[in-house]
């Protein structure tokens, strides 16, 4: 299956009914709804092998995750997606930050392709991949999309935080390749953000001036004449980075 498989197939919901009535009931059915986690609320836990050995959610505490599935071992775009991941995992790891990747795939798959990146490319893969033959994980997190394949995972990426919270969620699709270095960035800006209680504006790197929120009270508002602020107008003020 490669990456920029896109025939869309229809799988109709589970029901136990009568053997008469089934093809009734999957015609009424429609297709099966996506689970998605949400942002600030609990990751999704899971108890699953991977190319390293059974791992579980639970394993990270304490610890940053960036968990991302691809659609499958073996394909042009993902490959250049993990030998970025694996470039960068020293920089991950100094964020206490670890990667887990994912895909409907066998761990002997997983297995032979790591070792053909590591032949074919020169690189390393670090981390572990996880099998999801039963799609479990995947469904968990919103990865499988009915519009994209019926068994392949879009280009889905969750940064978990060290409490085990999910605190962001971006989905690409199977035909373009994510930006590792964004995902980076990102890490980055919401371990400040949840750190120091405020926002980064668009693009942000460490060091540069962050956002402080509108205020919200007449006295939030008049509280901000006093502070050493870079106050555009009465909603937007910047301050120096801590």
């Amino acid at each position: 299956m490669s990456c920029t498989d896109s025939d869309p197939k229809i799988v109709a919901a589970a029901t136990v009914v009568p053997a008469s009535a089934a093809p009734i009931a999957a015609a009424l059915a429609g297709p099966a709804p996506v689970a998605m986690p949400r942002i600030n609320e609990p990751a999704p836990a899971f108890n699953t092998q991977t190319t390293h050995g059974p791992r579980s959610l639970a394993d990270y505490k304490g610890k940053w995750l960036v968990l991302f599935s691809h659609p499958a071992d073996f394909t042009p775009v993902c490959t250049t997606e993990f030998t970025a991941f694996a470039r960068a995992a020293g920089e991950f790891g100094a964020l206490n930050t670890e990667l887990l990747g994912l895909s409907i795939d066998s761990v002997f798959s997983h297995l032979a392709w790591v070792q053909n990146i590591k032949e074919k490319f020169g690189v390393e893969i670090p981390f572990p991949i996880i099998e999801d033959l039963s799609m479990n994980v995947a469904r968990a997190y919103g990865m499988i999309h009915p519009g994209a394949a019926d068994t392949s995972a879009v280009r889905a990426t969750f940064i978990i935080d060290d409490k085990g919270i999910l605190r962001a969620m971006v989905y690409y699709p199977m035909t373009n390749g994510r930006s590792v270095a964004e995902i980076l960035r990102l890490v980055k800006g919401l371990q400040y953000s949840l750190a120091n209680g405020v926002a980064t504006p668009e693009g942000w790197q460490p060091g540069e001036k962050v956002l402080l929120g509108a205020p919200k009270t007449v006295a939030e508002l008049e509280a901000r004449s006093g502070q050493d602020l870079e106050t555009t107008d009465w909603y937007f003020s910047m301050k120096p980075a801590a």
